[in-house]
């Protein structure tokens, strides 16, 4: 029945969608503490040893190929501010920037908003269809909507925009086949 996929659909994109937000709102909160803890560690060190400090990035400076008395004064230029000094030291020690932690809520928010688009996809039709032709509409659909996401994402890998479609369309519609297979050993019927 139409109107139990949608409450079925809806229901699940709710659920879905803020298990994901709360999901990666923890997980960001806990990255975030670890990393102001680094930082604060490193904030001490600069505190209570700085000739150790000065000699540290001095080293580091020299690893990068800058000549050793080069290195030395640069260190030492640089841990006359202590915000750079601790700028300089989170990036080059921990390879965190101090200004650029990630957000928790920024975070959960996109996982919600990206969770929901995604879980519309295949409810989408269920608005507008009935019958048979409703389950195949929004099987095609999800299945397109898979190949162009994936596609699209070659803006960012520079690869195959086929190849990485395709990969998504794989993997995306394995885990629809498992799914569906886990339905069936259910007795849930989608297709008939």
């Amino acid at each position: 029945d139409r109107d139990v996929v949608l409450l079925a659909g809806i229901a699940g994109l709710l659920a879905g969608s803020f298990s994901m937000a709360a999901g990666e709102y923890a997980s960001m909160r806990v990255q975030r503490e670890v990393f102001e803890r680094l930082i604060h560690w490193e904030a001490h060190e600069l505190a209570t040893d700085p000739e150790g400090e000065t000699k540290e990035l001095a080293g580091i400076l020299e690893r990068r190929g800058i000549p050793a008395n080069l290195a030395r004064k640069t260190s030492e230029a640089v841990m006359e501010n202590p915000q750079v000094a601790l700028e300089v030291h989170a990036k080059e020690e921990l390879g965190l920037d101090p200004q650029e932690l990630g957000s928790p809520w920024g975070a959960a928010a996109s996982s919600f908003v990206a969770f929901a688009v995604g879980a519309l996809v295949p409810l989408a039709p269920f608005f507008f269809f009935t019958g048979a032709v409703v389950t195949w509409t929004s099987i095609v659909l999800s299945l397109t909507a898979l190949f162009v996401v994936g596609a699209s994402m070659t803006i960012f890998t520079g690869r195959a925009w086929w190849l990485s479609g395709g990969r998504m369309l794989s993997i995306g519609g394995a885990a629809a086949l498992v799914t569906y297979g886990v339905g069936r050993l259910l007795g849930v019927t989608a297709l008939g």
